[in-house]
Order: structure tokens, then C-alpha cells, then sequence
């Protein structure tokens, strides 16, 4: 990984820690305006919160894609391909 590789994933991973903590604040006020107006007992994870799961989810794959399938994965990949296709020099 060179310099600007390293420095965009830098940049990435800023972005995404940010979107977790907007998450979390957002998370946090939604549900305990919920919790202060329903109380604890009548409290429900579904109500109005549908768009904190489309939030999460796209987290989710945000995540998936910047730490399981970032780039040393791709290179593994392109070079396990490489290998396969390999055709042996036939004199």
C-alpha cells in the first residue's frame, strides 16, 4: 500500500467513524424521546424507527466494504485469478 492509498483509506475510515457517531447521537435522541414519552415498560424498538434501520444497514455494508473487502482483498483475489488462468508456455 503506497502513500495516497493509505491516505484515502485514511479519509474513509474518517468518514465512516463519523457516520457511526452521527448514528449513535441520532440513535440515542430517538429513542429516548420514545423512552420519556411512552415510558420504559410500553417502550418498542419499531415504532418510527425504520429509518435508523436503513441507516444501519447501509452502515453495515459501508463496513463490510471498507474492512472485509478492502484492497489487500482485492489484490489477493486478482492474484489468485492470475494463478487460474495461468496457461503453462508450450514450446
Amino acid at each position: 500500500m503506497d502513500y495516497n492509498q493509505a491516505q484515502q483509506r485514511v479519509k474513509e475510515l474518517k468518514k465512516f467513524y463519523k457516520s457511526i457517531l452521527w448514528f449513535g447521537i441520532v440513535t440515542f435522541i430517538i429513542f429516548s424521546d420514545d423512552i420519556f414519552e411512552k415510558g420504559i415498560f410500553n417502550f418498542s424498538l419499531w415504532n418510527g424507527s425504520i429509518i435508523l434501520v436503513i441507516w444501519g444497514i447501509i452502515l453495515t455494508v459501508k463496513a463490510v466494504k471498507l474492512f472485509i473487502l478492502d484492497s489487500d482483498w482485492e489484490k489477493d483475489v486478482i492474484e489468485k485469478e492470475m494463478r487460474k488462468t495461468k496457461e503453462p508456455i508450450q514450446f
